[in-house]
């Protein structure tokens, strides 16, 4: 009888292993806190709002989502993830002295980081999202080299701190500022033993960038992320795109999904869903547009154009904002459509994708 429990023991535990081996890794699915953003909730709503949706991580992208900084307040917020079982990823904003995003309320880049880590750190996360700037740094007086080297000196000098604190800095190609090169050049010569990337799928489009290339160029660096769709197609002037939920634009996430796998599976996948704007045009058939994009590999738009030449204009129902104010009854259905075009968005990474 012992002999006998003892090898169905043995063999339950030599099935389990070999289909441990067969298994694909485990994502984290969670949600980055900009996606609701009008709702203006605070940490602790956020985190019971992930929890309703059976969410396992947060990136709380601002340091304005906390009602307070003080210790005992975030002692409160990281108490509350862990009943929840929810990973806590923090997040500031620009860090860069040259760019039109830096904020010099902030004091200097390098106290601003400080006052990031100390709220990373107090929370117990290992990872804080941080950007350069925005598509304004490609067309300014200064070329998107000088805003890099800014960047690269910021992040070398608070090298110990962020080592210290045990927390990553992740560098978000943000809205346009950097193509996927360009934030594998700052992690490197700023050192990747404490920088990594937020990977963006949305952004990567403003710089006729592959979201597939932008993940295999990053993806070894990946230690957060913001996973949402785009609608990209053909345009008279060049291309055409607008952000959609999850599954209604032209990222082919399955594939997607299997390379996430393989490069960064420890990274959270937060699905950062920006619906409600209308269709941009990238128009790449004019001269002038290629004036930012100087050094732009032909291969790398060739990717672009195969991309963009599999997708179609989207043709579901949106409400997108216009210009200046909007009547009070447009602005509560657009709060609305956040939140719902979140919620379908995890749907389909989890019972399509299989994520979380």
């Amino acid at each position: 009888m012992l002999r006998r429990s003892f090898l169905q023991a043995a063999c339950g535990a030599a099935a389990a292993s070999s289909a441990g081996k067969g298994a694909e890794p485990q994502v984290r699915l969670g949600l980055d806190t900009y996606s609701v953003r009008a709702f203006r909730w605070k940490a602790i709503e956020l985190l019971d709002y992930a929890a309703s949706l059976k969410l396992t991580a947060v990136q709380i992208s601002g340091l304005g989502e906390f009602e307070s900084l003080e210790p005992a307040y975030l002692a409160k917020v990281k108490d509350h993830a862990g009943r929840l079982g929810i990973k806590i990823d923090a997040g500031i904003g620009s860090i860069c002295p040259t760019s039109s995003a830096w904020n010099p309320k902030e004091g200097s880049p390098q106290q601003y980081i400080e006052k990031g880590l100390s709220v990373a750190a107090a929370l117990g996360t290992k990872a804080m999202r941080c950007f350069v700037g925005s598509r304004a740094e490609r067309i300014g007086a200064l070329p998107i080299e000088a805003h890099m080297e800014a960047t690269i000196k910021v992040l070398r000098s608070v090298r110990q701190q962020v080592l210290d604190r045990g927390v990553k800095l992740a560098l978000e190609n943000h809205n346009g500022d950097l193509d996927a090169g360009e934030v594998r050049t700052i992690i490197e010569e700023s050192g990747k033993d404490f920088v990594g990337s937020c990977l963006d799928t949305g952004n990567p489009v403003w710089l006729l960038e592959d979201p597939m290339l932008t993940l295999e160029t990053l993806g070894p660096y990946v230690v957060t992320s913001h996973v949402r769709d785009t609608a990209v197609w053909e345009h008279p002037r060049g291309a055409a795109f607008q952000w959609v939920a999850l599954g209604e634009g032209t990222i082919d996430f399955q594939q997607f999904l299997t390379r996430y796998r393989a490069l960064c599976p420890q990274a959270s996948m937060h699905l950062e869903v920006i619906t409600g704007r209308p269709p941009q045009v990238l128009p790449f058939m004019e001269p002038d547009f290629w004036k930012v994009f100087p050094k732009k590999r032909a291969a790398e738009f060739v990717q672009f154009l195969a991309w963009m030449k599999r997708g179609h204009p989207f043709m579901g129902s949106m409400l997108v904002t216009g210009s200046g104010k909007q009547p009070p009854e447009y602005e509560a259905a657009l709060k609305q459509q956040q939140r719902v075009d979140l919620e379908r968005s995890v749907d389909y990474a989890r019972n399509v994708l299989k994520v979380g």
